[in-house]
């Protein structure tokens, strides 16, 4: 079986595992307060361009997106998102479980607008019974979505301008950001997201490390206090270390970058394969993530030699599938992959 259902397949990179296995007999503090920690630190913030962020480091996406999210909010208070938000639809109710409504905007693509957060602000604090609803307290996007579909610099810009307004903070959730930061078609760096939100993350589990998601905090009302919900969320890892050296070797020299790369170029052989079969395609992503809309008897042709994720059903013959690759996808397995589908 070749798999392509998700980009978290494997391990880690091996420069990962070789850094992991150099430095297993070294002591050193506990709980993200090591040397390699600090390092990575150092790197992170480099990379985005400034020093006065406050980075912390957590085990997965779940875990950071509501340890992130019940920071922020007051009781009273809900997130706005995507109603295809990875906090709505994938994440058991993680972010209820803490007590805060997901507040979910419609879309077709993933991504939500400045726009919608308005009128979503204003529908609320314009009716006069707005003390018996969930108050929306702050805003959650992903780059790319969940649809591997990419905002813009000037969409961010604008979710910005309009969050920084109503007084909002906007969250971005980082899951697959190297796969977005690397895109043909992305025209935001690093240094722009580190600018335009208020927190964010950057994903490790899902872009070439074991496990570990690295959070920027960058309004400086949201810092106080965060190590203390870190812990009380069942986020502190003991041995801290062993994300520290990851996110540092992953940011010492661009690996991050160029194995996100990698995966994205896999991924438009993809596309241009499915393009040029005919299939029309659910979403035009251009990040790691595809989503061909294919023949249920094609679908059930490859369904054996080749794992990828059901997407939805779109008529009765057809269905939309995602197939994803990785910072660890075989070349030969894209390239066996496109003959496949050049043959049905």
């Amino acid at each position: 079986m070749i798999r392509f259902e998700c980009d978290y397949l494997e391990g880690a990179h091996p420069r990962i595992l070789e850094k992991l296995e150099e430095t297993n007999f070294e002591q050193t503090a506990g709980y993200g307060e090591d040397p390699h920690c600090e390092n990575a630190r150092k790197l992170i913030c480099r990379a985005c361009g400034r020093d006065d962020v406050d980075v912390h480091f957590l085990v997965g996406g779940t875990q950071t997106n509501f340890t992130v999210i019940s920071s922020i909010l007051r009781p009273h208070q809900g997130v706005v998102a995507a109603v295809t938000g990875h906090i709505n639809v994938h994440e058991t109710g993680a972010i209820e479980a803490t007590g805060h409504k997901v507040l979910p905007l419609p879309s077709e693509d993933g991504k939500i607008t400045a726009a919608q957060v308005r009128e979503m602000y204003d529908a609320h604090w314009n009716d006069d019974t707005h003390e018996h609803m969930v108050q929306p307290g702050m805003v959650y996007i992903s780059q790319p979505t969940e649809n591997g579909t990419l905002y813009s610099k000037e969409e961010l810009r604008a979710l910005h301008e309009t969050c920084e307004e109503l007084g909002l903070p906007l969250f971005l959730d980082g899951a697959r950001m190297g796969y977005g930061l690397m895109s043909e078609e992305n025209t935001l760096a690093l240094e722009d997201i580190a600018a335009l939100t208020d927190v964010f993350y950057i994903g490790g589990t899902k872009v070439g490390a074991l496990f570990g998601e690295a959070v920027v905090i960058v309004n400086p009302a949201l810092k106080k206090d965060f190590r203390y919900l870190i812990k009380q969320h069942g986020g502190m890892l003991a041995k801290g270390r062993l994300l520290g050296i990851q996110f540092e070797t992953l940011f010492e020299d661009g690996l991050y970058f160029e194995i996100a790369e990698y995966a994205d170029q896999l991924a438009m052989r993809l596309k241009e394969a499915f393009v040029k079969k005919g299939y029309p395609l659910r979403y035009d992503s251009y990040t790691n993530q595809q989503f061909p809309i294919m023949p249920n008897e094609h679908i059930d042709v490859i369904k054996d030699k080749y794992s990828f994720s059901f997407w939805e059903a779109v008529d009765a013959s057809h269905s939309a599938v995602r197939f994803c690759t990785s910072w660890a996808t075989k070349k030969e397995a894209v390239d066996q992959l496109i003959k496949d589908i050049e043959a049905l």
